[in-house]
């Protein structure tokens, strides 16, 4: 059975289900969030997102189930790249969302934003990501060592983008 999955900009009023999602431990193992969000610094997020960040969800039956943010430099240098992050709740990943939202991410950010290249960290412990990221035309184009640090250790990113 296929499920219907539906895209759209994210609101404040959805900051407290942005941060039970990246309170999830697979979600802020594998971004750069930290245990134990705080729903006031996601509010503030949600309501002062600078005019250059874009932020989807994706939605099945009415709930938030996924988010991808898109931040688009601002440098007159850089002003044809963006940065994206990504995070699925864990019952629904596997079902779509996540192509559903890269995709929804690539449209608004090629074809809307007039983005040229779209940069993205992902840890090299997460061959589901980057298995996704490569479904999508993203390239892995070098690896940042001691990236970030997770759980106890410091760990690996590639960095991947998609230039058109």
């Amino acid at each position: 059975m296929k499920i219907e999955i539906s895209i759209r900009h994210s609101t404040k009023h959805d900051a407290e289900t942005l941060m039970a999602l990246y309170a999830e431990p697979q979600n802020y193992a594998n971004t750069l969030q930290l245990p134990f969000p705080n729903l006031q610094k996601w509010e503030s997020f949600a309501e002062n997102a600078s005019p250059n960040f874009y932020s989807l969800v994706a939605e099945v039956d009415g709930q938030v189930v996924g988010q991808i943010g898109l931040d688009v430099f601002t440098s007159p240098r850089r002003k044809h790249v963006g940065n994206i992050g990504m995070g699925v709740l864990a019952q629904w990943q596997g079902k779509g969302i996540g192509s559903a939202l890269l995709e929804a991410m690539c449209d608004l950010a090629f074809n809307w934003l007039a983005l040229k290249r779209v940069e993205l960290e992902v840890y090299t412990d997460n061959p589901t990501a980057i298995a996704l990221y490569e479904k999508y035309g993203f390239d892995i184009e070098g690896t940042a060592k001691q990236y970030a640090f997770r759980n106890g250790e410091y760990v690996d990113v590639y960095l991947m983008a998609k230039v058109v």
